[in-house]
């Protein structure tokens, strides 16, 4: 990403607040792009930090995401089935 390369080349934060990887973290550069390639993955608690939340409702949603994704594969399971 362009943007992302003039960051690291500045040094500075991120001040594009409509992006979709925006994060208002400036250790990341406030991008989530940076984030991911600079820490890899990441904790429950890092999460939450990077977003204001707690850690509690990261895990919440995690959850929420992880039986979507689950329900979403035995929907295809069941018609891969059926052929």
């Amino acid at each position: 990403m362009k943007c992302l390369e003039e960051q690291i080349e500045m040094n500075a934060p991120c001040k594009r607040q409509d992006c979709n990887y925006w994060i208002n973290f400036s250790e990341d550069l406030n991008c989530t792009i940076h984030c991911a390639n600079r820490n890899g993955a990441l904790t429950l608690k890092e999460v939450a930090k990077r977003l204001g939340l707690s850690h509690v409702r990261i895990k919440q949603i995690q959850d929420k995401a992880l039986k979507k994704i689950n329900k979403k594969i035995q929907k295809e399971d069941s018609y891969i089935k059926k052929l």
